[in-house]
């Protein structure tokens, strides 16, 4: 069976994003399933993934992002070791693999093993040529080259054993907002699908701002009422208790809105339920201490025009991202496709 062409790929990851951003009682049954497999993926927020997912597949995007697409005629197997923590995260990976000719192996992650399947077995219906380059494994072996997602604990157990291969290793990172003091309620409240979309699990969801020195928390937390509602989730719930708790026994300042904690903490990456925040005297400091941290940062949202390598966003925008908008900033393409030239 023959690889697909550029054409026939457009085709068919244009065709799933028809079937995604329309109502099927196929995806209603499945959005049930998900539920109970993982209690963190509620209808709500895999309805976001997918409708996120259905605007990345759009038909122009798709087009020109192919543009830098190579597809390989002798097709390598890439190990793929993919994430669980918000919905169809991995999804990404596997179109690169796809989009370039090759051939996926895919180990996934137990909090994402109904949905992603699910996706690409509909990706399968509509052009059946992608069957041969798509295989489930549990133990990955034989691969040629290796993009894994993990912790920064679980990335050094990757290097040891994949680090023979080409390979793309992930690491920890978040994202950050910087704040001017000019944003309007509008601003602040499209933040707050930066900071609670998916329960703020993703590595894009900002858990940490920085506010003008005296910047009135106030203007912070009055416009991010109409999020009220996550405290109603038992695990988001658990883990605010909890973190309030430990700041109320251990006497650490914190403001508290009834379902976000926000501490001044010069760390990054905030517990759940937790935002960090820090103060500053001029933007120079902010931008000087981003470029510092830009290997820990996946994102950085502001009104402010920014002088930084990291990618500046709208408010609102961190979890909708576009095709060539790659995780830690490596492009998977160019990978992908310096894989042709190489001998195994």
């Amino acid at each position: 069976m023959p690889i697909p062409s550029a054409e026939q790929l457009i085709i068919a990851f244009n065709k799933l994003s028809s079937f995604i951003s329309k109502p099927h009682n196929e995806l209603d049954e499945l959005l049930i399933m998900v539920r109970n497999n993982n209690a963190w993926f509620t209808e709500e927020e895999v309805k976001k993934a997918l409708k996120a997912l259905g605007e990345m597949l759009n038909s122009e995007d798709l087009k020109t992002w192919f543009k830098d697409i190579e597809i390989s005629t002798s097709p390598k197997k890439i190990g793929l070791i993919l994430a669980g923590n918000i919905p169809l995260v991995g999804f990404h990976d596997v179109l690169c693999v796809l989009a370039t000719g090759n051939i996926a192996m895919i180990k996934l992650s137990s909090a994402d093993d109904k949905l992603l399947p699910a996706m690409l077995a509909k990706l399968i219906e509509i052009e059946p040529q992608l069957s041969r380059q798509i295989i489930y494994s549990e133990r990955l072996k034989d691969f040629d080259a290796i993009i894994a997602t993990g912790s920064n604990n679980t990335s050094r157990y990757f290097e040891y054993y994949f680090g023979k291969v080409p390979n793309i290793i992930r690491k920890n990172r978040t994202s950050v907002a910087v704040l001017t003091g000019n944003e309007t309620p509008d601003d602040i409240e499209a933040l707050g699908h930066d900071l609670f979309d998916y329960f703020g699990l993703g590595c894009r969801n900002v858990s940490k701002i920085y506010i003008p020195k005296n910047y009135d928390i106030k203007l912070f937390f009055e416009p991010l009422e109409k999020y009220k509602d996550i405290i109603n989730h038992f695990k988001y719930n658990n883990n605010y208790d909890y973190n309030k708790s430990i700041y109320l026994v251990n006497s650490a300042t914190h403001f508290d809105n009834g379902f976000l904690l926000l501490k001044e903490d010069t760390g990054f990456s905030s517990p759940l339920a937790v935002l960090y925040f820090d103060r500053y005297n001029n933007l120079n400091d902010v931008e000087h201490l981003l470029k510092e941290q830009e290997q820990n940062l996946q994102c950085v949202v502001s009104i402010a025009k920014l002088s930084i390598e990291n990618p500046v966003l709208n408010f609102g925008e961190t979890q909708h991202p576009k095709l060539w908008d790659y995780a830690d900033n490596i492009n998977t393409i160019i990978f992908l496709n310096m894989l042709i030239d190489m001998n195994f």
